[in-house]
């Protein structure tokens, strides 16, 4: 079963992204009005760009990517000039918060609608990329880059350490793959992407919504015929491998391989081959080194951009990248406050005969009280339960 993300064009000039399990049927339904919502009252509509996908969740995906874009960024996608859209994606303003609150419409038919064409002279509301996927998705500006990038090259007066390492696709297949390891590589602080005579060419327009707004990596990727020409200005080269070769090296796992590239001094190259097959023996035998995933060997298969993630990971350890705020929990409720909800939860299941057969409420009470002291309430937490407790009593009449 495939997914779809589509665009359609309304007839008022604006842009409307969706995703559907049946490409034909949604399509059909947008243009008889059979769809409530933003396209009802702006047909006819009519269908700009669309791509499959394996599983709902990357479609789901696709669609926050594409559904921000602005207006020349989507029309250079749909005539497939990457080189457009790269240049949509560095021209791009930055908007205000509450532009970005308001610029977005969901409606019934799984799409979200952009009004382009209301933006008048302001800059369209869609020229920003906020918001992403909850499948691990998170948009960057390249205004901020400056969060993910190496430690060394953002604080003033802090030693220098070996520069980041440069990450290698030897003869990728699919633009989409290219996009997504170019993602894998920004979310841990790496930008230098070298592409080894890449099966479909480069640019390939697939790239940019895989990429889901690293677009900083793919407008600096660089081509190269061989792969010795893409490793020639590095110290240190690495192949990432699972099978064993016919050529004698070191083998160290990501994070042994992290920590060298650390510690040496000048470049480090890591070569990931192509989806199909991997690296050949002649591109490993350019490496010094083997990367090896310690992985099940009854399913040794990992697609690129796992691949490349791991690596990167792995690398960015000690980088100062973002990390979720560390929130402190409440502290656990005293002794009294437990027993007096314990106390409440009692006497509303015994008046309701609960506790039956009788010889058995002793042991039942253990049981409970055992079970409400175990998650450490605090006391805003007791409130809340017993508030609840409360509104289950029922509501004695009140007197005439």
């Amino acid at each position: 079963m495939s997914f779809y993300v589509y665009i359609l064009r309304c007839a008022d000039g604006s842009y409307y992204t969706g995703h559907t399990d049946d490409l034909e049927r949604r399509i059909a339904e947008h243009q008889s009005c059979a769809l409530p919502g933003y396209t009802h009252d702006r047909r006819p509509v009519e269908l700009m760009w669309a791509q499959d996908f394996p599983t709902r969740i990357d479609a789901l995906d696709r669609e926050r990517q594409v559904k921000d874009w602005s207006r020349a960024k989507k029309e250079a996608l749909f005539a497939g000039d990457w080189q457009s859209v790269s240049v949509a994606a560095r021209s791009r303003p930055r908007v205000s918060a509450a532009l970005d609150a308001g610029s977005n419409r969901t409606d019934g038919g799984g799409g979200v609608s952009t009004r382009e064409a209301d933006a008048g002279s302001a800059a369209p509301q869609d020229e920003r990329r906020e918001g992403e996927d909850g499948a691990g998705g998170v948009s960057t500006r390249e205004a901020d880059i400056g969060a993910a990038a190496p430690r060394d090259e953002r604080i003033a007066g802090e030693a220098p350490s070996a520069p980041p390492p440069v990450i290698v696709l030897v003869r990728p297949q699919l633009g989409e793959n290219i996009g997504k390891a170019a993602r894998a590589m920004l979310n841990f602080g790496l930008v230098e992407l070298r592409l080894v005579a890449p099966r479909d060419g480069w640019p390939n327009p697939q790239a940019g919504p895989a990429a889901s707004g690293a677009d900083i990596v793919l407008e600096r990727a660089q081509l190269f015929e061989t792969v010795a020409d893409a490793v020639a200005d590095c110290a240190h080269v690495y192949a990432t491998t699972v099978r064993k070769r016919g050529v004698t090296k070191p083998v160290v796992t990501p994070a042994a391989a992290a920590e060298a590239i650390h510690a040496a001094p000048g470049r480090s190259a890591i070569l990931f081959g192509p989806e199909r097959s991997g690296l050949e023996t002649d591109d490993v035998a350019v490496a010094r080194t083997i990367i090896t995933v310690p992985i099940n060997p009854e399913f040794g298969s990992l697609n690129l951009a796992q691949a490349v993630i791991l690596v990167a990971y792995e690398w960015s350890k000690g980088q100062a990248l973002a990390s979720p705020p560390a929130v402190d929990a409440d502290p656990p409720a005293p002794q009294g406050e437990l027993d007096g909800m314990i106390a409440q939860l009692d006497t509303l299941l015994d008046d309701g005969g609960y506790f039956f057969p009788p010889d058995r409420t002793p042991t039942t009470r253990r049981m409970l009280r055992t079970l409400l002291t175990k998650p450490g309430w605090s006391s805003q937490e007791i409130r809340t339960f017993r508030g609840i407790l409360s509104s289950l009593v029922p509501k004695r009449p009140r007197g005439g």
